[in-house]
């Protein structure tokens, strides 16, 4: 039984760890937006040279273009066991194209990762990535930033450049302007579940499997109505 899977949280909730552990896990690709557009994009589909064009010009890629998008995506053979969506949908109406493509397919299962704004600045603020392959890294004390090198590659971490506290704390406030709607569209729905993302990151993980679980026990036959 194929699980369709989005991850909600806001920025530094962690979701971007938790799906890329679960899809590993589990054998189903995690698929943010970037893949999507980069894959798109690369692969030189209709809809990815539209969303090329589009870049191009600076302006932002529309929804019926990205709904083209992800129908592209999650109608490979490597989902048809399932998925992640990380970072899809943004607003309730891509939310709304997206239960049309998911209608004839099992449900999907909606996670939202809970964390205080105060953990989440904290986190934010500490927040380091690799100067050298881009990726992040664990919170790192600012005093420690020079002892402490990449895991991946050795390279020299540094602060994010959109990490400082008034740059979190707008971000933050997008994320509750724009993103809070999508869950109060999918949090009455017997596949919606939260998880307490405060928490170390093994007893997330935890708690992230066994909701997806209740969730899926929870179901209500295929597909999703508007």
């Amino acid at each position: 039984m194929a699980l369709n899977l989005i991850m909600l949280g806001p920025p530094g909730a962690g979701k971007g760890t938790q799906a890329a552990r679960f899809a590993k896990e589990r054998g189903i690709p995690k698929i943010s937006t970037g893949d999507m557009l980069r894959e798109a994009v690369k692969t030189g589909t209709e809809v990815g040279l539209r969303a090329k064009a589009i870049m191009d010009r600076g302006e932002l890629v529309s929804d019926d273009v990205m709904i083209g998008i992800v129908r592209e995506r999650i109608d490979r053979d490597d989902a048809r066991a399932g998925f992640i969506l990380d970072g899809f949908p943004r607003t309730v109406a891509q939310a709304k194209a997206l239960d049309g493509l998911m209608e004839t397919r099992e449900p999907l299962v909606v996670i939202d990762i809970v964390v205080p704004e105060s953990e989440l600045v904290r986190r934010l603020n500490s927040r380091v990535v690799c100067s050298n392959c881009g990726m992040n890294a664990e919170s790192v004390a600012p005093q420690d930033i020079e002892l402490v090198r990449c895991r991946y590659c050795g390279g020299r971490l540094v602060q994010r450049a959109d990490d400082n506290e008034s740059v979190v704390l707008e971000r933050l406030k997008v994320y509750r302007r724009d993103t809070q709607p999508l869950v109060d569209y999918y949090c009455s729905r017997a596949t919606f579940r939260s998880v307490d993302g405060s928490q170390p990151q093994h007893r997330v993980a935890r708690d992230l499997a066994a909701a997806i679980e209740a969730a899926r026990n929870g179901r209500v036959g295929l597909g999703v109505k508007s």
